[in-house]
This record gives C-alpha cells, structure tokens and sequence, in this order.
C-alpha cells in the first residue's frame, strides 16, 4: 500500500471509529443534511412580482387568536421535534443527545449579527409571526394548515436567532419592525414575501409599502 494511500485508509478507519463511538454514546442522530441556514428565498426580483400579486387589505382582528391554534413544535422525525432540527440546520458543529437537544455548537444570529454558544440563547423566529397570520387569512384556515405553516421547514419560514430580538420582533410585520442589522433587511424583507405568496395571505398598505421600498434598494 503506498503511502497516500495508506493515509487515506487511516483517516477513512478514524471517521468510522468516531462514529461508532457516537452511536455507542447515543450521542448520534441521524438527521439530513446541514445547511447552516432557512431554505434560500427568491430572489428581490421575483419578490416584487410576488409581492404586487398579494391581496392588500386591512388586517384582521386578533380575536381568537391562540399559539395553540398553530400546533407546534412537532416531530419531523426519530425524537427531533422542529426546533431542533431548525437548530441543527443553522448551527455549527451541533452535537444532539439522544433525545435530539442540542448539547453543543454555535448559532450565528443574521437579525444583530451575534453568535451564540448555547442553544438556550437562540430562539426559532417564525418570519411571519403565527398572530400575523391569523390577522392575514390564517384565522379561516383549518388546524392541519395551521400546522404545516407554524412548522414550515421547506419555506424561509423558521430561523433560529438571538432571543431577546425575536422577543423584541413580537408579532410585528416590516412596517413595524426590522432586523437590527440593516444589512439583512433585503433578504428579510424576500423571506416575508416568499412565505406569504406560498400561504396566500395578505398584506396591509403599509406592510406593502415598507417590503416595496426595502426590495427596490436590493
């Protein structure tokens, strides 16, 4: 055996004996692939054209209104719940136990810019918040719909982020709140309007015309 490739049989024995060593900890679970991020919104182009499709309309009354209503987090697989696995997605080197917490890692929060090294720092923000829904046309949806949104993996739906910022974002649309770092408004701002074409759910004019001004600057 020559000597590249006796090192490549080294370092192929090394990763497999690490891994057995995770799964005999149960320190190993089994989830897709990371991406380190929400799945990629359109682009500021398509999202102009999206955005002058939406149904503009005051919004609803929050009559009603329940987090309950919005069925989560549920199970996506083994003992993950959606939490942990947007978690797993947008951390580094997240290690999960064998009840799939995230044990270790690091979290990059693109609303302040800040890193976090604790999952008990990040919060899983829903873009468009579960009572913006309802004010939006989710209070006439049934509670299977409800559920998909509020567990939305497949859109630019759900991004784990500092807590105190996703606290401070409420239920907020654009008009009322943005990201504190600037820099990431455009792409926000292609997240909301990504989300709400795919739901069908409304804008008001001033939610309409703050995503419009933010896009035209992309």
């Amino acid at each position: 055996m020559s000597g590249v490739y006796a090192r490549r049989f080294a370092r192929r024995i090394a990763v497999l004996a690490t891994t057995a060593a995770l799964t005999l900890t149960g320190l190993l679970v089994t989830a897709p692939a990371a991406q380190a991020a929400p799945p990629t919104p359109v682009s500021a182009t398509t999202a102009r054209s999206y955005l002058s499709q939406l149904t503009v309309k005051a919004e609803g009354s929050s009559t009603g209104y329940s987090r309950d209503k919005f069925p989560h987090w549920i199970t996506q697989y083994g003992t993950c719940n959606t939490r942990e696995v947007v978690l797993e997605r947008d951390g580094s080197n997240v290690v999960q136990d064998s009840n799939c917490a995230a044990v270790s890692g690091s979290w990059y929060s693109p609303f302040d810019g800040a890193t976090w090294y604790a999952a008990s720092d990040v919060d899983i923000d829903h873009v468009v918040p579960l009572a913006e829904a309802w004010r939006s046309g989710a209070a006439s949806w049934t509670t299977d719909q409800r559920r998909s949104f509020a567990n939305d993996l497949t859109r630019p739906q759900l991004i784990a982020v500092t807590d105190n910022v996703n606290q401070s974002k409420g239920d907020k649309d654009p008009a009322e709140w943005m990201p504190p770092r600037t820099a990431y408004h455009c792409y926000y701002a292609r997240m909301w309007v990504h989300v709400k074409y795919h739901w069908d759910l409304s804008v008001d004019s001033a939610e309409k015309s703050k995503l419009q001004s933010v896009l035209n600057g992309c």
